[in-house]
């Protein structure tokens, strides 16, 4: 297993991150003893890095792999989860006041049975709390111990860098990761999100890197996803996010490449991904040890640059404006005369 640091912090996590939201999952995840057989492998397989949240079967993914970290050392593994979600029907216990992080991170730190947690994100964004406070809350769970680094998810670029600016200026801790919905079928967040960790010096996580199973190439086109599977379950939600012929256009591609190379498409998705130095670490999931194992051949091995580029290009991504206007610009304003 290959490791990264988080962005430029001293923290180094491997490059695939082991993902819990199927822990727990009644409808398309695992059971807690699938769920420590899973994570056992993964350490085993040299992993250090674990991502969850409480949100997930309503802190029950937090409890299994609580549960499952139990026969392992606990110094040497990086356990990251977070806060934002509504947990309960009162009216504070959602969002990103001081009141609900101090809240949520003790009852975070119950379920996963430890006195730390390495990496504590924020699960989105709070439009009615000022980010002093939420900044401000997060700093004092790193003066106390509880928390060693925070970072964000599903935040814009804008924000990313209004909060360490925030940080900056009030002399608090920073952001150092941001995790965000990246994959060869949806690819946004190249437009601003991207450039903006990288100008930070924060690390990017990768969720749903493999669309929700739609890069597995699983999927026949014609046809709708099998009763049973992910996509059937959240069909609301994947379908007009996953579902279109470009999508398919893509899958046949990484067919391609993954017959030249003796894998298999899911495994040529997570590579495509890593080729990119600015992303850390990418999130899987699995309901079982055949799926984790699969996917941790990508852990050791590179994708080579022209498979990249052709996986790029098969669906050209429009970056759109202002990138339009600087590649119409930027060579005659700035090359030598």
């Amino acid at each position: 297993m290959k490791y990264r640091n988080l962005g430029r912090s001293g923290l180094r996590v491997s490059r695939i991150c082991m993902g819990t939201m199927t822990y727990g999952m009644k409808d398309w995840g695992c059971d807690r003893d699938m769920s420590i057989a899973i994570t056992n492998r993964f350490i085993e397989a040299g992993g250090n890095f674990f991502d969850t949240a409480d949100m997930y079967s309503q802190g029950v993914s937090e409890q299994y792999l609580g549960h499952a970290l139990k026969n392992h050392d606990r110094d040497d593994l990086v356990v990251a989860t977070k806060c934002w979600f509504r947990m309960r029907p009162s009216a504070n216990a959602m969002g990103l006041s001081r009141k609900h992080i101090l809240e949520s991170i003790d009852a975070s730190l119950q379920r996963l049975g430890t006195d730390y947690i390495d990496l504590y994100q924020v699960h989105g964004p709070d439009p009615f709390t000022p980010m002093e406070e939420t900044l401000g809350a997060l700093n004092d769970l790193v003066r106390a111990g509880k928390v060693r680094y925070i970072g964000c998810s599903n935040y814009y670029a804008w924000q990313i860098v209004k909060s360490n600016a925030i940080s900056d200026q009030l002399g608090l801790a920073r952001l150092c990761s941001s995790q965000n919905l990246y994959n060869l079928i949806r690819r946004d967040i190249e437009r601003e999100i991207l450039p903006a960790c990288q100008d930070q010096g924060m690390g990017l996580l990768c969720w749903s890197p493999l669309a929700s199973g739609m890069l597995t190439g699983k999927y026949p086109r014609g046809k709708g996803p099998a009763e049973g599977t992910r996509i059937a379950h959240r069909a609301a939600i994947d379908m007009p996010r996953y579902w279109n012929e470009s999508t398919f256009q893509i899958i046949d591609l990484l067919k391609q490449i993954a017959n030249t190379h003796n894998l298999n498409p899911s495994q040529i998705a997570l590579a495509w991904l890593l080729h990119d130095p600015r992303v850390t670490s990418v999130i899987i999931g699995a309901r079982n040890i055949d799926q984790l194992s699969d996917n941790l051949v990508v852990g050791d091995w590179d994708l080579p640059p022209q498979d990249q580029r052709q996986l790029c290009d098969v669906i050209p991504f429009e970056h759109g404006y202002p990138r339009e206007w600087i590649d119409m610009t930027f060579e005659k304003n700035f090359n030598q005369p």
